[in-house]
C-alpha cells in the first residue's frame, strides 16, 4: 500500500483519484476562476447578487473565484508528487521556469491588458517551492544551509511578488514537509490558508489520491498540462476583447 493510501484521512474505499484526474480536476477548477476574472468580472448580470449568507452577498462570479480558490493546493500537491517522482530533477525545474517565462504575457494581458504588470504569474511561486525542495534534499546534512536556503527564496518570493505570494511558498514547504502524513498536511495547511478558507476543502480532493499517475503519459500529455495554463488565459483574454 501506497504512503498516499495508508495515511490519508480518508477511507480507502474512496481513494479514488489518480494523479491524471487530479490534473485535469486542478486545471478545470482554474478555467472556471479564471473565466470569471476575465469575462464574468466585465458582465454586469455575473454581477448580480444571487444570495446572501451572513450578510455577504453571492453572485455567479463570486460563487466561481470561490470555487477557484481550491485549485492552487492541488497544484501545489501536484508539485511536490511531481519533484518526488521525476526521473530528472534539472528537466523539470527547468519546464517549470520556462512556461513561467512564457506566462508572464498572458497573464500580464489578463490582469491590464498591456504588456507590464507588477505580479508575476503562479508558475514562479511553484519554481520558488520546487528550488526550496532541491535546497532541502541537497543540504540534508547540513541544517543551517536549508534553513539559509529556504530563508532566501522567502525573500526572493515576497519582493517577486509572484501569485499568491510568500504565502503561497510557504504553503508550498507545508505540502512538502507533511508529504507523508496527509492528515497533519490537511490541518497544518488549512491553518496557514486561514486568509482563503474557501481553499482548504481542496484537500478532501488531494486525500482521494490514490498514489497512482492515472491516464496522462507521454510528452504530449506532460507538456499540455504545462502549456495548458498560457494558452488558456491567452484565449480568454482574446474573448474578452472580442466580446466586451
Amino acid at each position: 500500500m501506497s504512503n498516499a493510501k495508508a495515511l490519508s484521512f480518508l477511507p480507502e474505499r474512496m481513494q479514488i483519484l489518480s494523479g491524471s484526474a487530479l490534473k485535469v480536476l486542478a486545471i478545470l477548477i482554474m478555467l472556471l476562476d479564471h473565466s470569471a476574472a476575465i469575462l464574468l468580472s466585465v458582465y454586469p448580470p455575473a454581477l448580480e447578487p444571487w444570495f446572501s449568507v451572513f450578510g455577504r452577498s453571492y453572485s455567479l462570479y463570486r460563487v466561481c473565484r470561490d470555487i477557484g480558490r481550491l485549485a492552487f493546493p492541488i497544484f501545489c500537491f501536484l508539485l511536490v508528487e511531481g519533484f518526488l517522482h521525476t526521473r530528472n530533477r534539472f528537466k523539470y525545474g527547468r519546464n517549470l521556469f520556462l512556461f513561467a517565462c512564457i506566462s508572464e504575457i498572458p497573464w500580464n494581458y489578463m490582469h491590464t491588458d498591456t504588456w507590464t504588470y507588477e505580479r508575476q504569474n503562479v508558475f514562479f511561486t511553484l519554481f520558488l517551492g520546487y528550488l526550496a525542495f532541491c535546497a532541502i534534499e541537497h543540504f540534508q546534512e547540513q541544517q543551517m544551509m536549508q534553513v539559509i536556503s529556504m530563508a532566501v527564496l522567502l525573500i526572493a518570493a515576497y519582493y517577486l511578488q509572484a501569485d499568491y505570494g510568500w504565502k503561497g511558498y510557504v504553503f508550498l514547504l507545508i505540502m512538502y514537509w507533511f508529504r507523508y502524513y496527509k492528515p497533519a498536511q490537511a490541518i497544518i495547511g488549512s491553518c496557514w490558508l486561514y486568509y482563503e478558507w474557501k481553499a482548504c476543502f481542496a484537500f478532501l480532493f488531494i486525500n482521494m489520491y490514490n498514489g497512482e499517475r492515472g491516464f496522462i503519459r507521454g510528452k504530449f500529455g506532460k507538456y499540455f498540462f504545462y502549456a495548458f495554463y498560457p494558452l488558456h488565459i491567452t484565449i480568454l483574454v482574446i474573448l474578452r476583447r472580442i466580446l466586451f
